[in-house]
């Protein structure tokens, strides 16, 4: 039996040819409108929405609640002023650290420009003489000394730069690095990276390592950190010892050292830059690696991030004759620590008048930029779990877990994937369960 309509009412008939015309006539007024126009009216009328993706749900919220508080959905909007954040590098916008990573790859394809009198001359730069810190020994529990271990690897950069075809030699890297003086030269140059951070402290060790690029274009460092990225995003995430080989003792005798290898991109922060670039709030990087290096991830396409290259702040080095030389940026600050607020202040509170209302960040050398300005309505730590400074504002974060306006958000991660975690807990590399506080 056919189904049979029945009649309606007249009010009721009235009402759905209202819906009808209505809806035919915002239809087609949608359809005049570019895909991009309609997609920013859109976003425009309701506020643009933040991938939930793995960020902790109170996280999310905070963060969807400062996009719309600030941005362009905003009834107070000005475009005149626009509100803008900013973000630590390595280990907030990705995991791991890119400098450190590079640092391991040019020692690994002995990417240098350097001469061994130039060597010999950075790898003690602004280093005090006599030993390093109590925990630097080697293995007969012997202090080491900054000029033994620079002797020993005066002699292993002596012998590449006479044997491999990348210098004046002939032979290839591969058997090059099977060499006792290869595994020597690896060894003890990034034992003494961490030394001399470890002992002096960053204002030494920071500038130091970026010395490496002297004699190198911008292009050419640019290269090489992209091939570096490259090679490290295809690694595992691992931590290797390294120890210098038993049948080159040198000087400094037989030393050990560590180095997470693998780098992994930031979901989480590469939409959140997006979200709050297409709501009117400008992004900003500010990192203790070297501008240049730390430009060619945040700028370049495939990585996701899409930051502008006038955005990105780090460490600066002076060039001559369109190369590096070994000599920090006079007049720029050290970019780490309080150095992070005073580039912030000249670059950016100078300009505009204001401070950022988002600032990220994980370690000790974030400390001030998160809690330094009084525009900044909320800092999130990425969740290392770590003691120091950051560690005592971890615990703030931690405190204000249950606050409905927390000024400081905890954000957890798994080391062993890279991935973040739904949470404020984390993970820490070797351990199976999770933590909030280190």
């Amino acid at each position: 039996m056919k189904n049979v309509k029945k009649p309606e009412d007249t009010v009721t008939l009235q009402k759905r040819r209202t819906l009808l015309t209505g809806g035919l006539v915002a239809g087609l007024a949608a359809a005049a409108l570019a895909p991009s126009e309609l997609l920013a009216k859109e976003a425009k009328a309701v506020g643009l929405k933040l991938d939930r993706a793995k960020w902790g749900s109170r996280n999310h919220q905070q963060l969807q609640a400062l996009i719309a508080r600030n941005g362009n959905s905003s009834a107070d909007y000005n475009p005149k002023r626009r509100p803008y954040a900013v973000f630590d590098w390595d280990n907030t916008s990705i995991m791991n650290d890119t400098e450190e990573a590079l640092l391991m790859y040019q020692i690994n394809t002995l990417s240098y420009k350097l001469t061994p009198q130039e060597m010999a001359a950075i790898i003690r730069q602004n280093v005090p003489a006599g030993p390093f810190a109590a925990d630097f020994k080697n293995a007969a529990g012997q202090s080491v000394e900054l000029e033994a271990i620079c002797s020993d690897i005066d002699s292993d950069y002596q012998y590449l730069y006479d044997n491999c075809d990348k210098f004046k030699g002939d032979k290839k890297l591969e058997e090059i690095r099977e060499t006792v003086q290869f595994q020597d030269f690896r060894a003890k140059l990034y034992y003494l990276y961490e030394a001399v951070n470890e002992t002096y402290g960053v204002n030494v060790g920071y500038p130091w390592v970026i010395y490496f690029f002297t004699n190198m274009s911008v292009a050419e460092v640019q290269k090489l950190a992209e091939a570096s990225n490259d090679h490290n995003l295809g690694l595992g995430l691992v931590k290797t010892k390294y120890t210098s080989p038993a049948a080159q003792p040198g000087k400094a005798g037989i030393v050990s050292t560590t180095h997470f290898h693998g780098i992994r991109l930031c979901t989480e922060i590469a939409t959140l830059m997006d979200a709050l670039q297409q709501s009117g709030i400008d992004v900003y990087v500010s990192s203790a690696s070297l501008e240049d290096v730390v430009a060619v991830f945040a700028t370049t396409p495939k990585y996701g991030y899409n930051v502008k290259r006038e955005h990105v702040l780090g460490l600066r080095l002076e060039s001559a004759n369109g190369v590096f030389v070994n000599q920090y940026k006079a007049g720029w600050p050290l970019n780490w620590g309080p150095g992070k607020t005073e580039v912030i202040k000249k670059e950016l509170v100078a300009s505009k008048g204001y401070g950022p209302v988002f600032v990220a960040g994980d370690s000790d050398g974030d400390y001030d930029m998160l809690r330094d300005f009084a525009d900044t309505q909320l800092g999130m730590i990425v969740n290392r779990m770590k003691k120091g400074k950051i560690g005592d504002l971890s615990k703030l974060a931690a405190e204000q877990i249950p606050a409905a306006a927390p000024r400081f958000l905890l954000q957890g991660r798994n080391e062993q994937t890279g991935n973040w975690m739904p949470s404020e807990a984390s993970i820490k590399y070797g351990k199976s369960s999770e933590a909030l506080l280190g």
